[in-house]
């Protein structure tokens, strides 16, 4: 039987919810089903294509919290979660534990970023929620007290994800070298960049866990790149929807690799919110798009260059041995002052893991009740 509560349509039903009454697709429905899906493996077990014709259901009524649902020429009664068409009528999506609201930092940030030690990482899940919470929302963390051994760096990664490989390798050493494959391995400083945007998939999260740092200067330098994004849209719109509208091109090449992708500077999600940006002028190759476009792409570009060598957005850090700067590479943007190489010694090892490690974890963590949701203020876990 159908309620009045449930009125069937011919490619959908209208169902009264709390927060009103909203429509969903037959298809939708037959897909949301939970017969759909296989209890061990939680995959999807059911093919909407294999079905003769388009789904359409004969009767609807809820019960309790699910919505019952007789499916014409099945034979087959589906049960649809309440919480879930709640979900969807609410935010047009179901809800993800790691779709957390970014916070955006500026120049003043550095006392508040989060400070937590690699043994509360490594030995409690709470811990862990703290961290991966923490990169999600602000995009950076200092992991202390890290034990100097060569396994410290891999354990303190793979509490969050699996290594992600680069052409260097699954990690890389930031230090003065003979013959340097990177400006990063001189002592020379850096402009600020993201890293690797010519790798098709840019990584992700990326680790820095400083061995040493006797030498004068070198400074490392941080900013928030969704900040910077958000001021340039507020400042300047046009030049915003240039940078977040077109792709320009990226390499990473040398004897033994040649790699090339196209990013967009500034990064947007599904729904138009600034995710990150993919800046890296040493990395950046000739500019492709068509010269009478480059007349307004150039100054836009130029302009969110030199609004993130501003001092309202960077913050400098002294590099500190035993500790280790996790942050987002593609919403982080990070530079170096230049430094005197022969006034000590400066090592700095680093790997990355992929985002989507990062927010498996996290809502993996969220399900056991584990949000790493703390006090405000509260920034420092020993």
């Amino acid at each position: 039987m159908t309620e009045p509560s449930v009125d069937l349509r011919e490619n959908g039903m209208v169902v009264a919810l709390p927060g009103g009454a909203a429509y969903f697709n037959y298809y939708w429905l037959r897909d949301a089903s939970l017969d759909c899906f296989d209890p061990q493996t939680l995959e999807r077990v059911f093919d909407c294509s294999a079905l003769p014709t388009p789904p359409r259901a004969s009767t609807a009524r809820i019960e309790g919290e699910m919505l019952v649902i007789a499916w014409q020429g099945e034979g087959q009664v589906s049960e649809v979660p309440l919480a879930l068409l709640r979900e969807v009528q609410e935010t047009g999506r179901p809800v993800d534990p790691a779709a957390l609201p970014r916070k955006l930092w500026y120049g003043d940030h550095l006392p508040e970023i989060l400070r937590i030690s690699q043994q509360a990482v490594l030995t409690s899940d709470a811990g862990r929620a703290t961290l991966t919470r923490a990169l999600i929302e602000e995009g950076i963390a200092f992991v202390t007290d890290m034990a100097g051994d060569d396994d410290s760096l891999p354990r303190l990664v793979n509490a969050i994800g699996p290594i992600t490989p680069s052409a260097e390798g699954l990690f890389f050493d930031v230090r003065v070298e003979i013959a340097p494959t990177n400006l990063a391995f001189t002592a020379g400083p850096l402009e600020m960049h993201t890293d690797l945007p010519g790798e098709e998939t840019a990584p992700g999260v990326q680790f820095l866990h400083c061995m040493a740092n006797t030498v004068e200067g070198g400074q490392s330098l941080f900013l928030d790149g969704a900040a910077a994004a958000m001021a340039l849209k507020a400042e300047d719109p046009e030049a915003f929807e240039l940078l977040a509208g077109y792709d320009i091109p990226f390499f990473y090449r040398h004897d033994n690799w040649d790699y090339r992708a196209h990013q967009r500077v500034i990064e947007t999600d599904v729904d138009g919110a600034v995710t990150g940006v993919t800046i890296s002028q040493h990395l950046q190759d000739y500019m492709d798009l068509p010269q009478s476009l480059l007349d307004r792409y150039y100054p836009a570009f130029v302009r969110f260059i030199r609004m993130m060598q501003e001092d309202r957005f960077v913050i400098r850090y002294r590099s500190q041995p035993g500790t280790c700067v996790v942050f987002d590479n593609h919403r982080i943007v990070h530079g170096r002052e230049g430094y005197v190489a022969d006034s000590g010694h400066r090592h700095l090892r680093g790997c990355y893991t992929d985002r989507g490690a990062l927010r498996s974890t996290y809502r993996v963590l969220a399900r056991r009740g584990f949000t790493g949701a703390a006090a405000e203020g509260d920034r420092v876990v020993a």
